[in-house]
């Protein structure tokens, strides 16, 4: 986030795809300014996306569902900022199999376990990483860490806990607050 904030700060680019996207969502959202300029940074797009999702609020997001046997992705994810709604879709992915819902809780729980005790993990900001969910028609789950593109590492002698909000400076991306509140979901879902 750091990084994206620099370049939008020295490097303003208005982006019409951007503004595109927005509209679509949601025809209310751009400024009068962005409206005159039919564009918006991808520092505003990302903050404003962030705000549209359970993103701000609880450190997670889903992004789409493929569901096994199923074709296309469901993609009905885009402005969900209720956690019922969510726990709903994550219901259906489990398929109501105790199963499942259990190997992907301890998946989740491991995942957080590596985590806190990664020397890497504790010196470096995620930005963009995603968690991909799998669960085919035999009911096999995994999930993996993905989407490392943007990670960085902090300044010497800093170090993140990934829970702490995010003020700008301190590199914080609220990774593992984020997982907590998914955790926390899986386990409410019957």
């Amino acid at each position: 986030m750091e990084d994206e904030l620099l370049k939008a700060r020295t490097r303003p680019g208005y982006r019409t795809d951007l503004y595109e996207k927005m509209l679509k969502i949601d025809p209310s959202a751009p400024t009068y300014e962005e409206r005159q300029q039919q564009a918006v940074t991808k520092a505003r797009y990302m903050q404003w996306r962030e705000t549209i999702t359970t993103t701000a609020k609880y450190g997670y997001r889903i992004e789409a569902l493929k569901l096994p046997g199923k074709n296309p992705h469901i993609r009905e994810f885009k402005n969900m900022k209720d956690p019922a709604d969510v726990s709903h879709w994550l219901a259906i992915f489990h398929g109501d199999n105790p199963d499942v819902q259990a190997t992907i809780l301890a998946r989740l729980r491991d995942v957080r376990t590596a985590l806190e005790t990664s020397p890497f993990f504790r010196t470096h900001e995620l930005i963009g990483s995603s968690l991909l969910f799998v669960r085919d028609e035999d009911d096999h789950t995994g999930i993996w860490m993905i989407d490392f593109g943007k990670t960085t590492m902090v300044p010497p002698n800093h170090s993140l806990d990934h829970r702490s909000p995010w003020v700008e400076g301190n590199h914080e991306d609220g990774y593992l607050w984020g997982l907590d509140n998914l955790i926390d979901l899986w386990e409410s879902i019957r």
